[in-house]
């Protein structure tokens, strides 16, 4: 049944080989951001609820959706790039610039930098500048002041601070049988951010 669909519809394909993994792709998203037009110009599946821009300025990795949770807020005025895997909870906030203290007409853009297999947890604020390591999971409403690039560890709190160092031994390093950028094969992607990011 599944092999007939494919082949009169070929989005059944990407909704068959998303299935299973952390970003998944389905008809609702399908609809809502490509018919309803909610979201439309992000390469990835997203929530409604959630809002994401500039497109061109966001790199995401394979197995990553920023704003699949409802709620979040991913403002990329500056460049933000997030890696494989990665978990972005709902309510989060990743923000790339500043308004200037004296005019805020005026942005002060700093990327922002999120490793593979990180872990974004529910109503955190991940600031200008920030860079998170591999293996970085965020607790639960924190607000992330300063980085973390070593990777491999808990941070929580506001300001957030290391609570725990990771057994790197211990990380899971997985992939997705079939390996999507969003909505984008892997090996199509190079071509789509050619033409359409900045980074």
């Amino acid at each position: 049944m599944i092999d007939e669909l494919e082949k009169k519809l070929p989005i059944f394909k990407i909704i068959y080989e998303t299935r299973e993994t952390s970003a998944p792709i389905t008809l609702r998203n399908i609809f809502i951001q490509k018919i309803l037009g909610i979201n439309r110009n992000a390469y990835w599946p997203m929530h409604f609820t959630s809002k994401a821009g500039p497109i061109e300025n966001i790199l995401i990795g394979i197995g990553t959706a920023p704003g699949l949770s409802r709620g979040c807020y991913i403002q990329a005025i500056g460049a933000i790039y997030i890696g494989n895997y990665t978990l972005i909870g709902p309510n989060v906030g990743i923000i790339s610039a500043d308004h200037d203290l004296y005019d805020h007409r005026a942005h002060a853009c700093s990327a922002v930098r999120i490793g593979n297999y990180c872990w974004i947890g529910m109503n955190s604020m991940i600031l200008p500048g920030i860079q998170l390591g591999d293996f970085t999971i965020v607790g639960a409403g924190s607000v992330v002041t300063r980085s973390f690039p070593e990777g491999y560890c808990v941070v929580a709190g506001n300001p957030a601070a290391k609570i725990k160092d990771l057994e790197r031994n211990r990380c899971e390093i997985y992939h997705n049988k079939y390996e999507f950028i969003g909505y984008i094969k892997k090996d199509d992607f190079k071509n789509y951010r050619e033409k359409n990011l900045n980074l």
